[in-house]
C-alpha cells in the first residue's frame, strides 16, 4: 500500500528527533508545530495522513509534563477546571468548524515561515505593551474567555500556542509568569481533545508499528518537555520575549529567503 510505503519514511532516529523538538518548542513561544514542520521537511519524511496526524498526537506527551510539575494545582478547586473549560471552547468550536481547513495548511512552509516573522516582531514589543501587571493577578472567567480566544490564533502553523496564550494573559494584566502558567494549564485540555479528534480520524490507518513510533515520541517529549519548562519559566520571568522575538524573525526570514532563491522546502 502507498500509506504504508510513506510511514517507512518516519523511522525510529527521525521519531526522537521530532520529539525532542517538540519537548524544547512545546511551550516556547517560537511554535512547535511550525518546528516539526521544517524538521519533518529537513529529514525528507514524505506528508502523509499518518505524519500529520503525527505532529498533533506527539504533542499529547509534552503536556503530560505540566501535570506532572503542577499536579498539586490540578486539585485547587472545581473553578480551575470552569476557568479552563471556558478558556478552551473557541479553540474548541473553530477546530471542529475549520478543521479539514487546517490540516491542509499544516505543513505548509510559506505559512510558517510568514508566521514565524510576525509573530516575532509582535514578541520585541509585548513586554513594552504590557508591563504593568496588576496586584491581584487573579485569572477570572471573563479573562480565561479572552485567554481562549487568543489561543484560536494559534491553529494557523507556525504562530505558536504558548506565544498567542501568554500574550492574551498579559493582555488581561497578568504577570509573565501566572500568564505562561496559565497557558500551561490551558494546553491541557487543548492538546488532549486534538489528539484524540485526530485519533478518531486516523485509527483506522494505524498498525502496530506506528503506534510504538507514536508512544517512543510521546515518551521522549515528555522527558525533554519537563526539562523545558522548568528553563523557560526562569528564563521568561528574567529576560521577557526579545530575544524569542529576534530568533523567530531570523527563522522566519531565512526561509523565505531560502524559498525566494529557489530551493524547494517542499521536498528537503
Amino acid at each position: 500500500m502507498i500509506f504504508i510505503q510513506q510511514i517507512e519514511t518516519l523511522s525510529l532516529i527521525k521519531v526522537i528527533i521530532i520529539a525532542i523538538v517538540e519537548g524544547i518548542t512545546e511551550f516556547l513561544p517560537i511554535s512547535s508545530t511550525g518546528h516539526m514542520v521544517i524538521t519533518e521537511k529537513i529529514l525528507g519524511i514524505a506528508s502523509s495522513e499518518f505524519t500529520k496526524a503525527f505532529i498533533v498526537n506527539i504533542q499529547f506527551g509534552a503536556i503530560l509534563s505540566v501535570v506532572v510539575l503542577y499536579w498539586k494545582r490540578f486539585f485547587q478547586s472545581v473553578n480551575f477546571y470552569l476557568k479552563l473549560f471556558v478558556a478552551f471552547l473557541p479553540a474548541a468550536i473553530i477546530g471542529f468548524l475549520l478543521g479539514d481547513f487546517i490540516d491542509s495548511i499544516l505543513e505548509n512552509v510559506v505559512v510558517v515561515a510568514i508566521s514565524l516573522f510576525l509573530g516575532g516582531i509582535i514578541l520585541l514589543f509585548v513586554d513594552k505593551w504590557f508591563n504593568k501587571p496588576s496586584e491581584k493577578q487573579e485569572v477570572t472567567y471573563k479573562n480565561a474567555f479572552i485567554i481562549g480566544c487568543f489561543q484560536v490564533i494559534a491553529m494557523i502553523p507556525g504562530v505558536s500556542r504558548s506565544a498567542a496564550t501568554i500574550v492574551g494573559g498579559m493582555s488581561r494584566k497578568l504577570s509573565r509568569k501566572n500568564a505562561a502558567e496559565f497557558s500551561f494549564f490551558l494546553a491541557v485540555p487543548t492538546m488532549f481533545a486534538a489528539t484524540a479528534y485526530k485519533l478518531l480520524k486516523t485509527y483506522k490507518s494505524f498498525n502496530s508499528d506506528n503506534i510504538s513510533l507514536l508512544v517512543i515520541g510521546n515518551i521522549v517529549a515528555f522527558i525533554v518537555a519537563m526539562i523545558a519548562i522548568k528553563a523557560f519559566i526562569g528564563f521568561l520571568t528574567k529576560y521577557g520575549f526579545k530575544v524569542f522575538g529576534y530568533y523567530r524573525i531570523l527563522l522566519g526570514v531565512s526561509i523565505l529567503v531560502l524559498l525566494a532563491l529557489g530551493y524547494d522546502l517542499s521536498i528537503i
